[in-house]
């Protein structure tokens, strides 16, 4: 996939064949905001408009802009997985947010084949 970032904003890349243009979707935030480009250089600026008049208008009607990713979420898991990570949790001797945490952390730092 292919992805864009600015002023810590991430939006993810698509083409569209029909009409020809890439279509950039920010995500990670609440708020829905999107831009399209038929350049790469004129989605790159499509991009950075969008963002800086999103934080514009967040100025001017002042709200607070949404932050990517609040580090919260929910996740639904069967019970008997709940159980074995809050059993091993256990184990280690740590609360199960924490080992879920170190679990994930683990899982992304591992190196891509």
């Amino acid at each position: 996939m292919n992805l864009l970032e600015y002023k810590g904003y991430h939006a993810k890349i698509s083409f569209d064949a029909q009409d020809a243009l890439f279509i950039g979707e920010v995500f990670g935030i609440n708020d829905s905001l999107n831009f399209h480009g038929a350049s790469v250089a004129e989605l790159k600026d499509a991009f950075h408009h969008c963002i800086d008049n999103y934080l514009d208008v967040c100025k001017k009607i002042q709200k607070t802009p949404d932050k990517e990713f609040k580090g919260t979420f929910n996740i639904r898991i069967p019970s008997d997985l709940h159980r074995k990570l809050a059993l091993e949790a256990t184990r280690h001797d740590v609360s199960l947010n924490q080992f879920i945490k170190d679990v994930l952390t683990q899982a992304t730092t591992v190196p891509q084949a």
